[in-house]
């Protein structure tokens, strides 16, 4: 990191004497060549020296970060849109402080906290033929669970080739878990839907309809909503059929000054 703070600062260099050339010599007059090529040389020398850092640092990072290297790149490369940030709102809504209300149109899920306040969350959602409304409630919560594909699952993605696990175990820090860090299970009444809202390692797919399904939300906003919701918690899931019936939710915007206090957490 010093030699690539080195070979920036030689550059910096570089481009302030042509600054100086071009506003300190009088108009139309040229530069010395001799001193124009050692310029030009210059330039090249340092680019050369950057390309050669950059390299090496993307080497040592391939090394440390091993078979999740690629997984890493992705998601720094590859980040939601800035809507989709986690955010302290002004929601008017009838529903009581607790309940999760999924908005799958907008790709927004809120957190009740009364007096017309919610925290908005970014998600992902079921894809064409997947989307889905109704009333559900939380009744299992899990810290990276483990992943078990439904049967119908399997069969989907084998006829298009593709060969699922029958389950993948829920280590901490494992990224190549499509449920995330952490999951909340639906239930209607006492059966389990299928449905989870769940962390997800492919942050970039926040705001999009890719799921099977489920609500997929950034690791990072799914740990924040795990250590406030509750089991029991009343789920409304607003999509496609109306099924969640007549709710009332009307997002104001961001609170701005209960934003600057929640940026602190």
């Amino acid at each position: 990191m010093e030699e690539a703070g080195q070979t920036s600062g030689f550059l910096n260099l570089l481009m302030s004497a042509i600054r100086f050339r071009t506003n300190i010599l009088p108009t139309g007059k040229k530069m010395h060549g001799k001193l124009q090529s050692i310029l030009m040389a210059g330039i090249i020398a340092a680019t050369g020296m950057l390309v050669q850092d950059a390299n090496a640092f993307t080497r040592q990072a391939a090394k440390n970060d091993g078979a999740n290297s690629a997984i890493v790149k992705v998601a720094i490369a590859r980040k939601p849109a800035a809507k989709y940030q986690r955010r302290v709102v002004k929601l008017e809504t009838d529903e009581a402080p607790g309940t999760i209300i999924v908005d799958t149109n907008n790709k927004f899920l809120y957190y009740v906290e009364g007096n017309n306040r919610a925290t908005r969350y970014g998600i992902g959602v079921g894809r064409d033929g997947f989307g889905w409304s109704g009333v559900m409630k939380v009744q299992r919560m899990a810290e990276w669970p483990t992943w078990i594909p439904p049967r119908e699952m399997i069969a989907r993605e084998r006829k298009k080739g593709r060969i699922l696990p029958d389950r993948v175990e829920g280590v901490k820090g494992n990224l190549n878990n499509p449920l995330g860090a952490r999951a909340l299970y639906l239930y209607k009444g006492r059966n389990d839907s299928g449905f989870r809202i769940h962390g997800t390692n492919e942050p970039w797919s926040i705001g999009l309809n890719m799921s099977s399904g489920c609500i997929r939300m950034m690791n990072k906003d799914v740990e924040h909503l795990y250590d406030r919701a509750r089991i029991g918690a009343k789920v409304i899931v607003v999509g496609p059929g109306n099924r969640q019936g007549k709710v009332r939710f009307n997002d104001q915007g961001v609170d701005y000054f209960r934003q600057l206090f929640a940026s602190f957490e």
